[in-house]
């Protein structure tokens, strides 16, 4: 039963079927089969079959819910008796948004300094990507806004919140401020992240309440394309102001802080609530509270 749940998630995940059993390592016969033989034991049609997927039947969409369930609390039970006697070891995956990514480096090298047996995939993500890999049991967290997402049935430790800065040439005619306005920044060449990443959405927020509308002509989902465009084109743009920090190091670049307030998000470390939640995310969430800025970790 469990192998051909695996398959329903694969399937489901996938939308195809061989790209699901490519996934799996197996045939698509086999993955074929194997769904008909889980619907034979259920009692109940769960794919909608013609000349290609046709996605799931509602029984199916059901039955998604408590394969996601099984499969779920199956590996945490394998981790959690690996964990009883072989102390924490295995592999954890976690999606992270670009502007958080130097908090996830510090996160993953103070876990591994305490648990060296334990190896990690880290993967940069938009907010919705996010969620939608935990649901999908692709990932064991993420690094992500904890305010605006809906975030359903996830557990949480707040880590920092997001303070801006622009990042310019350094002879840059506002490279020398010791701050600049929302209104200044909107005349300028500006690159930023694509529409879809929550942080463009907030620094929109910004804008806006700054009352501009400004374009940006260069835009991205690779914090390293704006900041080369910075170095290389002459443009400007936004980002929080320690990764601002971390990547104009080596690069004749200025970070300024902008002043009038404006969106300071909250981001930290979420997970599928669980309970019991396995010994390895038990860990991990225990690290993110203990690196948290005072006055955001978890109690």
């Amino acid at each position: 039963m469990m192998g051909k749940l695996e398959m329903l998630l694969a399937l489901a995940k996938a939308q195809h079927f061989g790209r699901a059993a490519e996934s799996l390592n197996i045939a698509q016969p086999t993955l074929s089969t194997g769904i008909r033989h889980l619907e034979e034991q259920l009692g109940v049609k769960l794919v909608r079959r013609g000349s290609r997927y046709g996605g799931l039947t509602p029984e199916g969409e059901r039955a998604l819910i408590w394969a996601r369930r099984i499969v779920g609390d199956t590996r945490r039970l394998r981790e959690d008796m690996r964990a009883s006697h072989a102390g924490l070891s295995g592999h954890l995956r976690v999606a992270v948004i670009p502007t958080a990514l130097t908090w996830a480096a510090q996160l993953t090298a103070r876990f591994s300094a305490r648990y060296p047996n334990v190896g990690f995939t880290v993967l940069s993500r938009s907010s919705a990507s996010i969620l939608e890999l935990l649901e999908n049991l692709d990932a064991d967290a993420g690094l992500t806004y904890l305010d605006n997402e809906p975030l359903g049935r996830m557990s949480s430790v707040p880590l920092h919140r997001e303070r801006y800065s622009l990042l310019c040439p350094s002879d840059h005619a506002l490279a020398a401020r010791t701050e600049v306005r929302w209104t200044e920044i909107g005349a300028q060449r500006l690159c930023l992240l694509t529409p879809d990443m929550q942080n463009r959405r907030i620094i929109n927020l910004g804008f806006l309440e700054a009352g501009v509308s400004p374009e940006a002509l260069v835009e991205s989902n690779s914090t390293i394309v704006l900041v080369s465009n910075v170095i290389y084109g002459g443009f400007v743009t936004i980002l929080p102001t320690d990764l601002a920090e971390f990547l104009a190091i080596g690069h004749d670049l200025a970070t300024v802080p902008i002043a009038d307030g404006g969106p300071a998000p909250t981001v930290g470390l979420i997970t599928l609530h669980q309970d019991p939640q396995t010994p390895l995310v038990q860990a991990l969430m225990r690290s993110a509270a203990d690196l948290a800025r005072p006055g955001l970790g978890a109690p």
